[in-house]
Formats: C-alpha cells, structure tokens, sequence
C-alpha cells in the first residue's frame, strides 16, 4: 500500500475517534471526507483489497434492506463482508466505512463489499469500486430538489454504469426505467421479477412515474400494476415487452401469523385474485373493484380469525400488520418474517444477485425465515399496553405503502404523520400531493396529527380529501397522551430526519414501561 493511503486512513481512524469522544455523531461521513483529502484514490486502493466479490445497490426504494439481506446472507456463509450499514451512501460515507474496518496497519480482510449506494453519487463512486455488480431496485421520484424528475436519475445511474462495462446488472425488468439498462448500456446483465399481483389496490395507487415506451415514446399497455410504474407491459407500437425474468419469486401466499395452526385466513391474497380489467372497464373502475375485493376479504378474515394472542387487538382479532408472507425461490420455501409484499421484491432482487455471483447460498433460506426486515425502518414498540408502529415514508411511492399497511388493521387507531424539510428529506415536498391520502378517510383513525416543520402543508393536504386532523409540535408528548388515553394502536409515520430521533423516542417509553419489542 502506498505512503499516501497509509496516512489517509490513519488520519479517517483519529477523526472517528475524536468525534465519538466529542459526542458529535456517529463518525461515519467526515472520516471518508478526510481520507479523501488526503489521498483523491482511496477507495480505488480499499476496493481492490476485497478478496471475492464487491455488490453495489442502487435504486429510489429498497436499496437499505437489500443491501442489509447480502450483508446477513453472506455472512451467514462464514463470509468477512464490509457494509455502509449506517445508511451512509454517499461517497465520503463510503469511504468511511472501508477505512474505519481495517486493522491497525491499515490492511483491509474481506472476501466481500456490500454497498449501498445513492443513485446521484453513484457517478462518482462506481467509477472507483469498480463492483462485479450492480443491482438496482426502482428508479421513482425521491427529493425532487436534489433528483428532480427521474429522468434525471435514470440518466446519472445510465452514466455511473457506462463507466463501469464489465459490472454485470441484476435489474428489476418489471420497472420499464430499470429494464430500460440494458438498451443503453452493453454490460451483461440478469433480471428478476415477479408475475403475480401481490399488491392491493392502495398500494398500486395511481402514481406512474414512466408509462412510455423508451424506444419508441409510445404509451405501453399493461396487464397490471404493481405498484408505481412496476407492472406487466408491453409497447403496442414496437414490440417491447416485459421479459420473462431470470429470477422470480412464486407462490405468494400471506400468512395469518395470529393463528396458532398457522394456515392461511379466508384474507390470503392468492396468485391471480386480482385479474386485469375486462376491455370495456376503466383503470379506475378495475382498481375500485379491486380494492373491494381484497379489503372485504382482509376484513372478513381479520373476524373469522378471532384468535386472542398477544399480538392481538383489544376486540380478540388479530392486527393485520401481524401477517407475514410465504413464498418459493429456486424451489425453497420460505416461511418470512415480511410484513409488505415490497419486501419480497427486496429479497427476490438479493437472490438474483446472489445467484449471478454464485455466491454460497446454502443457509439463504435459513438467512431470510430469521431476517428482521424492520431496519429500523419498520419498528414496532409495546409502551404501557399500547402497540405502537414507527414507519418511513420518505417519497410517494413509499408512502402509499404505508398507507395500505394503515388500512390492513381494521382496528380503531391513532396516526401521527411526522413531515419535515431538512436536506436529508429533500427541502421540495410537492411530492406530498401525489399521495393518495383519501384512502386514510376508511382507515377507521380516531385522531390523525400532523407534526414536523411541516405539519402545516400536511394538515392541508388532509384537509383537501376532508379527513380532520390536528398538529403538534411536542411529538413525545403526544405519544404519550395517545398511549394512555387513545386507542392503543398507535401509527407514527415519518420522513427521514426524524426516523432516528423518534425511533429512539420510542425505545425510551418501552424502556422505561418495560415493555417487550419487535420489529
């Protein structure tokens, strides 16, 4: 190794070490920052110390608790693997995270690298990985100050990999921006995807980020949505279609974990419950009878469980948000702790990177029956007899997914919807008026509060659906107004600034009650 790298990563070691002694943080960016400084092709010369393989994430949703899936799923298998576990993914915080695991001579042991990266930094951070592959998620709107349109995200990744030819692809060919990769890029590259609609109607929502042809410009047809612009499409026009995936996932069944036989209820969403449209009925219509269908039968199966465990609500039935979901990869059966259909994408799309690597896969399956795939990011809390849930929600796409999440617990509850401005959340929230909040106005809430330094703008966009709503600016206070005298089923949604803060929050309260958690 060279004088320069040596000095750049002993400078990185005494910065974390000093603002950790300073209580100024966690000490996982200004590290990387430093290195930097002192020697420009630092992570060049990291890199290149990974024995095996090196594994970049990239995409608007998801791309945390993919990367945290390689993570567990390597070193499950005896691997030595390096993460930006905190989150941190830009390139200073990449950095940070190759420096700060070397050893006291500045020597790097890793067979692997699983690195979450952000999608405008990836430019700049491919470039010097230099990974074996690159998987990407989604391409959706996310911080429109920073990203604006996605366009402009789909062509920052476009050039991040153009420079990077010999990084194979693992791409999620249901979303036509991510599929749209291997047009303009040669890399070799694999697919994954799924082909049965898994997701209700409150999630596929009608937020469309791209339903055009990137060949031809002309709208694609489609057999159904997903979610976004994920779906089953084809171009009228000039052939285009969704391929058939490499990998998939298959036999999607979701579980009612409140019942002790563990059989599915009479609410299982089963392959092919929601069909395409007839011809002559509408994409609205469709979605509404849709949505019916599969509430009616979630209600119906939230009273016919009727089993009282301790994941269940005051009235005896189990709270929906209990449900975990079954499905097959490559002939496994997997029994998963998922909550949200999207975390089947985030596993699936893991798998096929895994497989495209041919990385040791022989406890994958054991990896994900045991994989938390809260993250901190689903978390859920007993404070004083009240269950309380603590979700980001950080861009449109991924709150409509919380939303459905609301609306699959037929109980009474409390909502607190948390929005704030600072860079970390994008300072440009207009995104909030792409969500479909009037499906809150069925989510049987006794009291909906607005907090953050935006509560105003959100209180106003409740108020344009007509749903009621109060803000605070004391969010401790009224949590804990809410645990005791609401009604014990609490909801607290937040965008990114304030998910550690809150999460924190809440481990105090369960803390000091004594309370049990999962997450």
């Amino acid at each position: 190794m060279r004088l320069r790298s040596k000095l750049a990563i002993r400078c990185a070691k005494l910065t974390s070490t000093l603002i950790k002694k300073l209580n100024r943080g966690s000490g996982v960016t200004l590290p990387g920052y430093v290195a930097r400084l002192i020697d420009p092709e630092i992570l060049s010369v990291m890199s290149g110390m990974v024995r095996e393989k090196t594994i970049v994430t990239m995409g608007t949703n998801g791309k945390t608790t993919t990367n945290s899936i390689l993570y567990h799923a390597l070193k499950a298998e005896g691997k030595t693997v390096i993460i930006n576990r905190t989150g941190a993914n830009m390139l200073n915080g990449i950095i940070s995270a190759f420096v700060l695991a070397t050893d006291r001579k500045g020597r790097l042991h890793a067979d692997y690298a699983c690195i979450e990266v952000d999608e405008i930094a990836s430019v700049r951070v491919l470039p010097q990985l230099k990974p074996d592959c690159a998987l990407l998620t989604n391409i959706s709107r996310d911080q429109l100050d920073r990203f604006g349109e996605v366009d402009i995200t789909y062509n920052k990744i476009k050039t991040a990999v153009l420079s990077v030819p010999e990084t194979k692809l693992i791409l999620n060919c249901d979303d036509i921006l991510s599929y749209t990769l291997t047009q303009d890029c040669k890399n070799s590259y694999v697919t994954y995807g799924i082909s049965e609609q898994i997701f209700d109607d409150i999630s596929r929502s009608e937020i469309r980020e791209s339903i055009f042809c990137r060949s031809c410009g002309k709208k694609l047809s489609y057999d159904f949505f997903h979610y976004g612009q994920l779906g089953i499409y084809h171009c009228p026009n000039c052939g285009l279609k969704r391929p058939e995936p490499d990998y998939t996932a298959e036999n999607i069944v979701l579980h009612d974990t409140a019942c002790p036989s563990g059989k599915p209820s009479d609410g299982t969403m089963e392959k092919g419950q929601c069909t395409a449209a007839s011809a002559g009925t509408t994409e609205k219509e469709q979605r509404a009878a849709a949505s019916a269908s599969i509430m009616e039968k979630e209600q119906r199966a939230a009273v016919s469980a009727g089993c009282a465990t301790q994941g269940s609500s005051s009235a005896g039935r189990p709270i929906l948000s209990d449900r975990m979901y079954s499905f097959t990869l490559g002939g496994m059966e997997i029994a998963s702790q998922a909550r949200s259909p999207y975390n089947i994408y985030n596993t699936l799309s893991a798998y096929a990177a895994l497989c495209a690597l041919q990385a040791p896969m022989k406890k994958f399956k054991q990896t994900i029956e045991g994989f938390d795939y809260g993250n901190n990011r689903e978390s859920v809390f007993m404070i004083n007899g009240a269950r309380v849930q603590l979700h980001l929600a950080k861009n449109p796409i991924g709150f409509q997914q919380k939303i459905s999440l609301v609306l699959k617990d037929p109980d009474p509850k409390d909502v607190i919807i948390q929005i704030n401005d600072t860079y970390q959340d994008g300072e440009d929230i207009s995104w909030l008026w792409d969500v479909d909040f009037q499906y809150l106005a069925n989510a049987n809430a006794a009291t909906i509060t607005t907090n953050g330094t935006r509560r105003h703008d959100m209180g106003l966009r409740l108020k344009y659906e007509d749903i009621p709503c109060s803000s605070t600016t004391d969010l401790r206070k009224t949590v804990e107004k809410l645990i005791a005298e609401g009604t014990k089923n609490l909801y607290v949604i937040v965008n990114y600034s304030g998910l550690y803060r809150t999460n924190h929050m809440l481990t105090e309260l369960q803390s000091i009650t004594k309370g049990g958690a999962t997450s």
